[in-house]
């Protein structure tokens, strides 16, 4: 189930970066303390990383998906919820 309109934001104790071919988070300032290490994302988990930054609902990233990618609903839909899960499980949203 799509949480609908509640927006959602990454931290801003987390950067993200690109280096050469790979798109990597990382802990800054307190952060460092608490996380320890860097995240990989491929360039579609950099892509709702970045919507994410600004603040979105899982629906805003959903139609975001559709629109950005050549991918069916229920593909994209169960991508988002996924990416969405572990950005919570790893504390790094708001």
């Amino acid at each position: 189930m799509l949480e609908g309109c509640r927006d959602m934001k990454i931290k801003p104790d987390f950067l993200l970066r690109k280096v050469a071919e790979n798109y990597v988070v990382v802990p800054v300032g307190t952060a460092m303390v608490d996380f320890n290490g860097m995240i990989n994302l491929n360039e579609t988990g950099a892509f709702l990383w970045e919507k994410l930054e600004h603040g979105a609902s899982e629906e805003e990233l959903l139609s975001e998906m559709l629109e950005a990618y050549d991918v069916d609903e229920q593909t994209a839909k169960a991508g988002v919820q996924n990416f969405i899960r572990e950005l919570k499980e790893a504390g790094l949203l708001e």
